[in-house]
C-alpha cells in the first residue's frame, strides 16, 4: 500500500491544490491573528513600565491629602516619591480661554523618577513653571515663553511654558506638568492613579491598613494585564472570523475530497479485487490526507508569519512605530495554526473517506448516481427542517426578548437547517435560474444546467462555502449601514450644529460674512440675542434660534424650533432640575417663568424662540453663529480656521465635527475590517467552486467529449463550462443575500432596538450589487482552466478516458 499511496499522491497533486490553499489560508489566518495581537499588546504595554522603572514600590488608594504627606515625608527622609494622578482645571494664556477643563498633573522633583519625553525646552524644575504636552500645545496653539493660567478663584497658579512633553503610548499622560509644589495648590480636586517610591522607607508604607502598597515590578504586571484584557478582546474578534473561514475551508475540502474520492471509486474497488482489505485503502487515503495538511499547514504558517510582518511594517510606517511592539506570537499560537489545520482537513476528509470505501468492490465497479430519494436523503431532508423551525422561533424569541444569545443559536440552527436542505433547494434553484439563462444561452444553458444539478449532493457542496460566505457578507453590510444610519440619527440630534461662536458682548458686523467665505463652510447664520440671567447663575448669552435654518442644522433637534415659553439650556448650566420642570430668565428687570429642555451642541448659548425673546428684550446685537460644515472638510483645519476669526470677535467656538469624524472613522474601520475578513472567507468559497467545476471536467471527460463528437463545438463547451460555474456562484449569492438580509434585519429588531427605537433598516444596494456582480464574475473566472482543459481535449482522445 505504500507504493500506492505514493503513486496516488503523484498523480492526484493537481486535485488537492484547492483544498491545499484552503487549508493555507485558514491557517495563515490564525498565525496573523496572533501576530497582530501579539503586536498590539507590546506595542500597547511597552512604555507601562517607565513611570515605574525606578521605584521600589507603589502605593495606590489614596487621596490628594494622603498623597502630599507620602510625598513630604520621603522628602525629609531622603527617599524619592512622585504622584500620578490629575487634577481638572480652567486654563488661560494671556486673555484667552483654552479651556474649562485640561488636565494638570505633576513632573517628579527627582530626576530619576522622571520620565516623559522631551521634544523642546526642559521638564520644570522650580515653581511657576509648567510643561505642555506636544499635542495639547498644538490644539491650543501654546508655545515656549507663553505664560499660562491655571485654576479659577483663589486656586490659581500661573507659570511660564519651558518645555514641550511627550506622552508614550500607554503611560499616564496629562495636559499640563508642574512642580509637586505647584500642583499641591490643586490638592482638594486632585485625583491619585498611585504614588510611586523609592528609598529605604519603602518598607513602612504598607503599615497603613488602608494603602494598597505593592512591589513596583508587581504592579507593572497588573496594568499590563488590564491593558491586554481589551488585545485579547480584539485576538478573540479575529479568531471569530478565522473560524468562520475554517468552518468554509472545511466545506470546501470535505467537497473536494468527496468528488475526488468518488472519481476514485473504481480505483478502490480494483484495489480491493485484488487483495487490498477496506482498512488498507481507508488508512491509505486518510494517509494522503495527512500528508497534504502537515505540508499546508507548514505553507500556511510560513505565510502567515510573513504577511503577519508585512501588515505590521505598514502599520508602523502609515501611523506611528510605537503603536505596534515586536510582532512575535507565543508559540502555542504556532501549535494551534499547526493543530487547527490537521485537525480541519482530517475531519474534512474523515466521512469522503468513510463513504468512499464503503461499498463492496462489485458495487463500486458499476456507475451510480447519487439521489437524495434514499432513506439518508429523507431523514437529512427531515433534520433540516426541523432546524429550520427551531432556529425561527429562537429568532422570534430573541426579537421579543432582545436577547443576543438566542439570536446567535437560532441563526446557527437555521442555517444548518437550511445548509441540510441544500440537495432539495440549491437544485432547484438552480433550474429555475437555469430555465432564464437558457433562453438567453440556448443549448450551453440547457446542458449546463443539467450538469448542475445532475449530482444535487455535490451541488448543494459546492455552493455552501460561497452560500455561507456572501450570508456573513450581507448581514454585516446591512448591519453596519443601518448601524451608521442610526448612529448618524442620533448624532444628528445630539449635535445638531457642526460649529457655533457663542460671545457674551455684541459680535462684529463683518463676522458672518467671513465665516460664510471661510473655505469648508457650506453656510452659516447669525443669532440675534442679549445677556440674561437663569436662576440666579449669573450672566448667560440668550439667543433666539434661527427663522430658517434647514441649510444649517442637522437633524430635528428640539433646539431648532423652540416653543414659545420655552427654554433650551446646554448641559453643563443646569445643576438641579427644578422641580416644576421651568426656570425663571431674567433680561434687564423683565422676568418670566420658561419650560426648561437640556441637551448640547450648539455652544454655550441658552436658546428661546424668537417671540420668547422679544418678550424679555427690546433691543437685541448678534451674540451667536452657527455654521454648517461641508462633509469632506478636514474638521481640525476648519475650526483652526474658524477659531483665528472667532478669538478676535471675543466668541468661544465649538465644534461637533471631531466627535462626528471620531465616530465616522471608527465605522470606516470596522467596516473595512470585517468586509476584508469575511471577504477571505468568500475567496475560499469561490476557490471551491473553482475547484469542483475542474474536477467535474475531469470526471466528464468521456461525456464531453461525446458530445464534441455529437457536434457540439469548443465555443458552445466552453460556453456551457463557463454557464454551469455562473449559475453555482449566482444562485449562491442570490440566496445568501435573501437569507443575510434576513438575519440582519432580526439582528437589527434584536440589539439595536434597544438603545434606539424602529431603527431603520437601510439596504446599501450598491454594494449588494457589488457582491453579486463580484460573485457571478469570479464564477466565470473559475471556468477558465477547467474549460481550457476541456476544449483543448480532442473528442477522439477523450473518449478514450477512463
Amino acid at each position: 500500500m505504500r507504493t500506492v499511496l505514493l503513486a496516488s499522491l503523484r498523480t492526484h497533486t493537481r486535485r488537492y491544490v484547492a483544498a491545499a490553499v484552503a487549508i493555507v489560508i485558514g491557517v495563515a489566518f490564525v498565525v496573523v491573528t496572533g501576530m497582530l495581537s501579539a503586536s498590539a499588546r507590546t506595542g500597547m504595554t511597552a512604555s507601562v513600565g517607565l513611570p515605574y522603572a525606578e521605584a521600589d514600590v507603589v502605593v495606590t488608594g489614596l487621596d490628594g491629602a494622603e498623597a502630599r504627606a507620602i510625598v513630604r515625608a520621603a522628602a525629609g527622609r531622603g527617599d524619592r516619591a512622585a504622584v500620578l494622578g490629575f487634577a481638572t482645571e480652567r486654563a488661560r494664556v494671556e486673555d484667552r480661554l483654552l479651556a474649562d477643563n485640561v488636565s494638570v498633573g505633576a513632573v517628579a522633583d527627582d530626576e530619576r523618577l522622571r520620565w516623559q519625553e522631551v521634544r523642546e525646552g526642559r521638564l520644570p524644575d522650580a515653581p511657576s513653571e509648567v510643561a505642555v504636552d506636544v499635542n495639547a500645545a498644538k490644539s491650543d496653539r501654546v508655545g515656549l515663553g507663553d505664560t499660562v493660567r491655571l485654576g479659577s478663584g483663589d486656586r490659581v497658579v500661573e507659570a511660564e511654558v519651558v518645555g514641550l512633553v511627550d506622552t508614550p503610548s500607554a503611560a499616564p499622560g496629562t495636559d499640563f506638568l508642574l512642580t509637586f509644589a505647584d500642583l499641591e495648590t490643586f490638592v482638594d480636586g486632585l485625583w491619585v492613579d498611585s504614588v510611586v517610591y523609592a528609598g529605604p522607607g519603602a518598607g513602612s508604607l504598607g503599615q497603613r491598613t488602608d494603602r494598597d502598597v505593592v512591589p513596583a515590578a508587581e504592579h507593572v504586571q497588573e496594568v499590563q494585564a488590564s491593558i491586554t484584557r481589551g488585545v485579547d478582546v480584539l485576538a478573540a474578534m479575529l479568531l471569530v472570523f478565522a473560524a468562520i473561514a475554517l468552518f468554509v475551508s472545511v466545506l470546501v475540502i470535505a467537497n473536494t475530497f468527496t468528488i475526488l474520492f468518488a472519481q476514485r471509486a473504481r480505483d478502490f474497488a480494483l484495489l480491493r479485487c485484488v487483495g487490498a482489505t477496506r482498512r488498507q485503502v481507508l488508512r491509505s487515503v486518510r494517509v494522503e490526507a495527512l500528508v497534504l495538511a502537515v505540508v499546508a499547514s507548514v505553507v500556511g504558517v510560513v505565510a502567515g508569519t510573513v504577511l503577519g510582518l508585512a501588515i505590521v511594517a505598514v502599520v508602523r510606517q502609515v501611523v506611528a512605530d510605537d503603536v505596534m511592539g515586536t510582532a512575535l506570537p507565543s508559540p502555542t499560537w504556532y501549535v494551534a495554526a499547526l493543530a487547527t489545520g490537521l485537525v480541519v482537513t482530517l475531519v474534512a476528509a474523515w466521512l469522503p473517506t468513510r463513504r468512499a470505501t464503503a461499498a463492496d468492490p462489485l458495487s463500486a465497479l458499476r456507475p451510480h448516481d447519487v439521489d437524495v430519494r434514499t432513506t439518508a436523503g429523507r431523514v437529512r431532508v427531515a433534520l433540516g427542517l426541523v432546524a429550520v423551525a427551531g432556529g425561527c422561533a429562537l429568532l422570534a424569541f430573541a426579537i421579543a426578548s432582545h436577547e443576543v444569545v438566542p439570536m446567535l443559536a437560532g441563526g446557527i440552527a437555521s442555517f444548518s437547517g437550511l445548509l441540510l436542505l441544500g440537495p432539495v433547494l440549491v437544485p432547484a434553484a438552480v433550474r429555475l435560474v437555469g430555465a432564464g439563462v437558457t433562453r438567453l444561452t440556448g443549448t450551453p444553458g440547457r446542458i449546463a444546467t443539467g450538469n448542475a444539478v445532475r449530482n444535487p449532493r455535490r451541488t448543494a457542496a459546492t455552493t455552501a462555502s460561497l452560500l455561507v460566505g456572501v450570508t456573513l457578507t450581507t448581514a454585516v453590510l446591512i448591519g453596519l449601514a443601518s448601524s451608521r444610519h442610526t448612529v448618524e440619527e442620533e448624532m444628528d440630534q445630539q449635535y445638531p450644529v457642526d460649529l457655533t461662536m457663542t460671545a457674551d458682548a455684541p459680535l462684529a458686523d463683518d463676522l458672518l460674512a467671513d465665516v460664510r467665505a471661510t473655505e469648508g463652510v457650506l453656510d452659516a447664520v447669525e443669532l440675534p440675542g442679549t445677556t440674561a440671567e437663569v436662576d440666579g447663575q449669573g450672566p448667560v448669552t440668550l439667543v433666539a434660534a434661527p427663522v430658517d435654518a434647514t441649510d444649517v442644522l442637522r437633524g430635528t433637534s428640539g433646539v431648532a424650533s423652540p416653543e414659545p415659553g420655552s427654554i433650551w439650556l446646554p448641559d453643563g448650566l443646569v445643576t438641579d432640575w427644578p422641580e416644576d420642570g421651568r426656570v425663571t430668565v431674567s433680561v434687564e428687570g423683565r422676568t418670566r417663568r420658561l419650560s426648561l429642555n437640556t441637551g448640547e451642541g450648539w455652544g454655550d448659548a441658552a436658546v428661546v424662540a424668537p417671540a420668547t425673546l422679544a418678550r424679555l428684550a427690546d433691543s437685541t446685537t448678534p451674540r451667536a453663529v452657527w455654521a454648517r460644515a461641508d462633509d469632506a472638510t478636514d474638521p481640525e483645519d476648519l475650526a483652526g480656521d474658524l477659531d483665528a476669526l472667532a478669538v478676535p470677535a471675543g466668541a468661544d467656538l465649538v465644534s461637533a465635527l471631531g466627535e462626528r469624524d471620531w465616530v465616522d472613522l471608527q465605522l470606516d474601520v470596522i467596516t473595512g475590517t470585517v468586509v476584508g475578513l469575511l471577504g477571505i472567507a468568500v475567496v475560499i468559497a469561490l476557490i471551491g467552486i473553482g475547484n469542483t467545476l475542474g474536477l467535474s471536467v475531469l470526471e466528464r471527460g468521456r461525456e464531453n467529449a461525446l458530445l464534441r463528437a455529437l457536434g457540439l463545438t469548443r465555443r458552445q463547451l466552453r460556453g456551457t463550462l463557463a454557464v454551469e460555474g455562473l449559475l453555482l456562484s449566482l444562485v449562491a449569492t442570490v440566496v445568501g443575500v435573501v437569507v443575510g438580509t434576513a438575519y440582519a434585519w432580526v439582528a437589527l429588531r434584536t440589539m439595536v432596538d434597544v438603545v434606539a427605537d424602529d431603527a431603520a433598516m437601510v439596504l446599501p444596494w450598491g454594494q449588494l450589487l457589488l457582491v453579486v456582480v463580484v460573485a457571478g464574475l469570479a464564477g466565470l473566472a473559475s471556468s477558465v482552466l477547467p474549460t481550457r482543459r476541456a476544449v483543448r481535449t480532442a473528442p477522439a482522445a477523450g473518449l478514450g478516458m477512463d
